[in-house]
C-alpha cells in the first residue's frame, strides 16, 4: 500500500476504524488483489456483504442495465425493481410486506417504530420496551446501539435511548420473569460480532411461544444471517418458526447498500403514511442488484451446508493446538482461539494471503462468498493451517 493512500486516510478520513495496512484494488469471484498485485482468497467477502462474490458477470450486467435506465426517484414513486423484489423476498420469507432502507441499523431503527407503535395502538401507553440478548450486536445508529447488549460499545455517548433490556443468553427463567411494560424480543439467531453463537433450537422455539402467549413480537435480526449465509434463505428457517418481522441487509445486494425488513400479515400495515422513510431506500439500481443476487444465490443455496461442514470438518482435521472449536453454520463459522488474540491471527492470514474477519478477542470469523468454490476453500484452508502451525 502506498505511502500517499495512508497519508490521505491519516489526513482527510476520519479514525473510527484500525484498518489493515491492504488496499484491495480488485477481484474476481473468491480472490482480491491488492494494489501491489498481491493475490488473496477472500473469507470475509466485505463482512458477509459480497455474497456472489467479486465482479460476477450476471450482477455487473444489472446494475448496468439498470444504470444505464434510472438510478433512483425516492419512494414517493412507485418502480419496478422494487416491486418485483419486495414480491420475491415475501415469497422467500413467507411473509407479508417489505420496507427497504439503506443498511442494518436502519432496518433495525424501523423493526424498534413497528414494535412500539404497534403495542401502542392495541395497548396504549406503557408497553414500550424491547428486550434484547447479552452479546447481540443490532447496529451503530444511538437507538440500535441502546438494543446492542455488548457494554464494550456502550461508551461515550450516554444517555442511550431508554427502552431497551438486555437478558442471558439461552436463560428461559430469565425471559419469562420479564414484566408487563415489554413489547418485544428482538434477537440474532446466530450472534456474529458477538461471537458467532448459534442459539439453541429449544431456547428459540420456548422464546417464541411465550412472545405469542404475551403478544410480544419476536423479531429476528438477519443482517449477516439472511440471503443464503446459514443454507437457509433466512436463519429462521432452520428453527422451525414464523416470526413476526425479520431485517435483512448485508449480503441482499451483493455488495452495494440496501437493507430493510419484513413483516407478517398482523404488523402490515402499522406503519402509514409518515409514520417512517428513508431516501435512498428501494434505490432501483441496489433492487436490480439485489434481484440478480436472488438468482445467483438460488441456484448455489443447496451448496452452502456442505461447503460450510467441509470447511468445519477440514478445522477440525487439522488439531491444531490453538483451536478449541469451530460453531455456527453454513458459510457463517467461527473459530475459537486459545492463547493468541485474535487480531494478531488475522494479521497474520493476511499476510499470508487470507482474508478474514475476527468476532472479538478470540474467535476468528469466517465468511466467505457463497460462490465460493472447494477448491478456494482448500487454498484457503491451506493457508489457515500453515499459518497457526507457526504460531
Amino acid at each position: 500500500m502506498s505511502q500517499e493512500l495512508r497519508s490521505q486516510y491519516d489526513l482527510y478520513v476520519l479514525p473510527t476504524y484500525e484498518r489493515y495496512p491492504v488496499a484491495f484494488v480488485s477481484g474476481n469471484g473468491c480472490r482480491l488483489w491488492d494494489a501491489s498485485g498481491k493475490e488473496y482468497i477472500d473469507f470475509m467477502s466485505g463482512m458477509g456483504v459480497c455474497s456472489v462474490g467479486h465482479a460476477n458477470p450476471d450482477w455487473v450486467a444489472a446494475i448496468v442495465a439498470q444504470a444505464g435506465e434510472l438510478a433512483h426517484t425516492s419512494n414517493i414513486y412507485y418502480t419496478e425493481p422494487g416491486g418485483q423484489l419486495a414480491q420475491r423476498l415475501c415469497k422467500l420469507s413467507g411473509m407479508s410486506g417489505v420496507y427497504f432502507s439503506n443498511s442494518g441499523s436502519e432496518a433495525i431503527e424501523g423493526l424498534i417504530k413497528v414494535a412500539r407503535k404497534y403495542s401502542k395502538d392495541k395497548y396504549g401507553t406503557g408497553r414500550s420496551t424491547i428486550i434484547t440478548l447479552n452479546d447481540s450486536y443490532h447496529g451503530r445508529t444511538l437507538a440500535a446501539l441502546s438494543a446492542t447488549g455488548q457494554e464494550k460499545l456502550h461508551q461515550h455517548f450516554d444517555p442511550f435511548v431508554p427502552g431497551f433490556r438486555h437478558v442471558p443468553i439461552e436463560d428461559m427463567n430469565d425471559l419469562n420473569s420479564q414484566g408487563e411494560d415489554v413489547c418485544a424480543l428482538l434477537i440474532e439467531l446466530i450472534q456474529g460480532d458477538g461471537g458467532v453463537n448459534p442459539l439453541s433450537v429449544e431456547y428459540v422455539r420456548q422464546a417464541a411461544e411465550l412472545c405469542r402467549k404475551r403478544d410480544w413480537l419476536l423479531m429476528i435480526d438477519e443482517s449477516q444471517t439472511g440471503v443464503g449465509r446459514t443454507g437457509s434463505w433466512f436463519a429462521f428457517q432452520n428453527y422451525g418458526i414464523m416470526p413476526d418481522a425479520i431485517s435483512f441487509s448485508g449480503g441482499i445486494a451483493g455488495g452495494l447498500p440496501l437493507g430493510g425488513f419484513i413483516v407478517n400479515r398482523n404488523l402490515h400495515h402499522v406503519l402509514r403514511p409518515g409514520d417512517h422513510g428513508s431516501t435512498y431506500g428501494s434505490n432501483l439500481i441496489c433492487c436490480a442488484a439485489a434481484l440478480s443476487t436472488l438468482d445467483i444465490v438460488d441456484s448455489i443455496l443447496p451448496d452452502v451446508p456442505k461447503k460450510g461442514d467441509y470447511i468445519r470438518k477440514g478445522i477440525e482435521s487439522m488439531g491444531l493446538a490453538k483451536v478449541s472449536g469451530i460453531r455456527g453454520k453454513g458459510l457463517m463459522l467461527g473459530i475459537q482461539i486459545e492463547g493468541i488474540s485474535s487480531s494478531y491471527v488475522n494479521t497474520k492470514l493476511l499476510e499470508s494471503g487470507l482474508a478474514g474477519l475476527t468476532a472479538g478477542t478470540d474467535v476468528i470469523r469466517f465468511l466467505p462468498p457463497l460462490i465460493i468454490s472447494m477448491e478456494d476453500i482448500d487454498t484457503g484452508l491451506e493457508v489457515f493451517e500453515s499459518v497457526m502451525r507457526k504460531l
